[in-house]
């Protein structure tokens, strides 16, 4: 079980649909309960309250399922949003069983409330029917904001046109009201034939730049963004085009009290195997999104997930020199499986590699590694050593990243039971790790030599209550 990133027991964490409130984030999504996989029982939203990212409150079901004759069998992901004197939830109703019907499987659903916490349904006030050309299966997760310039609200969905899957017609359309009561659609608000579906689609402004998140399935199966200095683009693709890596999907942002915070989930793989692929649903876990000064968007961990973590012991600079082999310093044993790492890392002219090491059993050389390739600008978490061949699925499990000789790199990492954080220059990668061969935490360099220093460990998490 983890201990610090937040999955309701018995349940898988599914989309989530923050909103704050004070210095409250509210976490509405949805819990799977696998019986017997993914999507086998229809869910509603649940509620979860939390002001650090550590410590949750339940707050049960927030918007329950509807009857299996009903619209809304299963509510799927939509967005929260308060405006006219109420709290309102735009959210897709979903039956599995209207296409064998003749039916679109897939709607826009509402729903309002006054304090965030009691819901009422207003199905029959307000549908948003797939319009025609698009697929009646594919249209899904609102998302509404408000658009100042226009003087105007604006909902946004993610959509694809009609047609086989194998068509990479997903798209983000667009509709637009004066009263959050009667809405005009817009058509489509960014179309770029890039992927299958548009799922979990985001909008957001930090200065002078316009951000639209999108969750794809048929490329890489992950978080992108593009930006604009329009709510209307066009929509241009940075050279890092990501927050996280395969694991960490489906992801929604809200802005409290000057922090973005970035709403995913670590998806499990199946059979708790490391070899076998990713499924729905998993462990929510937050970033912190921040724009850096190029106007792109970078990730960092929330300061009072990094702060809950205390007596940190303090590892003595070294250096490793390795010219012409792979040497690896066990830094800490009997790590357990909570903890968090620090460590500013400098590598030389030539470095072929290096790498932090977790999970480590030192006398069998098995472990876990996020490896850096310095002369390919990237980094991946993979088995060490991956034998026999394949013995972790690593597709998705990388992150590009410039890497030079002699730049000092600020190197972070969270170990929560199966799973494990990495930061490097607001590049974030998470991966899940089921074999655990060992307890210790290394660092390593191949053909080269890196310099450590402002090493620590923390393997305690502090009592938030105290």
């Amino acid at each position: 079980m983890n201990k610090l990133y937040y999955q309701f027991p018995g349940t898988w964490f599914g989309d989530c649909m923050p909103y704050g409130k004070g210095d409250e984030f509210y976490l509405f999504h949805q819990r799977d309960n696998r019986n017997p996989c993914p999507f086998g029982e229809p869910f509603g939203w649940d509620l979860a309250v939390t002001s650090d990212f550590v410590e949750y409150k339940d707050m049960g079901t927030a918007i329950p399922r509807g009857t299996d004759e009903e619209q809304d069998q299963f509510i799927y992901a939509g967005s929260i949003f308060e405006a006219e004197g109420k709290y309102h939830a735009f959210y897709t109703g979903y039956n599995r069983e209207y296409p064998k019907l003749g039916r679109a499987s897939q709607v826009l659903m509402h729903a309002v409330s006054d304090d965030l916490v009691h819901w009422t349904k207003t199905q029959d006030k307000l549908t948003f029917t797939p319009q025609e050309g698009y697929d009646p299966d594919d249209w899904r997760d609102p998302f509404v904001l408000r658009d100042e310039e226009n003087d105007r609200y604006m909902l946004i969905l993610g959509a694809r046109k009609t047609g086989p899957k194998t068509q990479q017609t997903g798209r983000t359309v667009k509709f637009t009201s004066k009263d959050l009561k009667e809405w005009q659609f817009e058509g489509d608000f960014w179309a770029p034939d890039l992927f299958t579906m548009h799922e979990m689609v985001d909008l957001f402004k930090i200065g002078d730049w316009w951000y639209h998140v999108v969750t794809e399935y048929s490329d890489r199966s992950k978080m992108i963004y593009r930006m604009s200095k329009s709510i209307n683009g066009p929509w241009i693709a940075p050279e890092d085009d990501a927050f996280d890596g395969r694991a960490y999907y489906a992801g929604r942002t809200f802005e409290l009290n000057g922090h973005r915070m970035l709403f995913g989930w670590v998806a499990t793989k199946e059979d708790c195997d490391d070899k076998k692929n990713y499924e729905w649903a998993g462990t929510f876990m937050a970033h912190e999104v921040y724009q850096r000064e190029d106007g792109t968007l970078g990730v960092k961990i929330p300061d009072t997930v990094w702060n809950a973590f205390m007596d940190r012991e303090k590892i003595e600079d070294f250096t490793i020199e390795s010219n012409d082999r792979r040497t690896e310093k066990v830094i800490k044993g009997k790590c357990g499986d909570l903890y968090s790492f620090e460590a500013d890392i400098t590598f030389s002219e030539g470095t072929r590699t290096f790498g932090v090491r977790c999970y480590d059993n030192v006398e069998t050389g098995e472990a876990y590694q996020f490896i850096f390739h310095c002369n390919e600008n990237r980094y991946l978490c993979e088995k060490n050593p991956n034998w026999p061949w394949f013995s972790y699925f690593s597709q998705g499990a990388e992150r590009p990243i410039k890497l030079l000789a002699g730049k000092k790199y600020h190197v972070q990492m969270i170990v929560d039971d199966t799973i494990a954080t990495i930061y490097v220059e607001g590049v974030a990668l998470n991966a899940r790790l089921y074999t655990k061969p060992g307890d210790g935490l290394g660092i390593f360099a191949s053909e080269g030599t890196v310099r450590i220093e402002n090493c620590t460990v923390s393997t305690k998490l502090r009592n938030c209550k105290d």
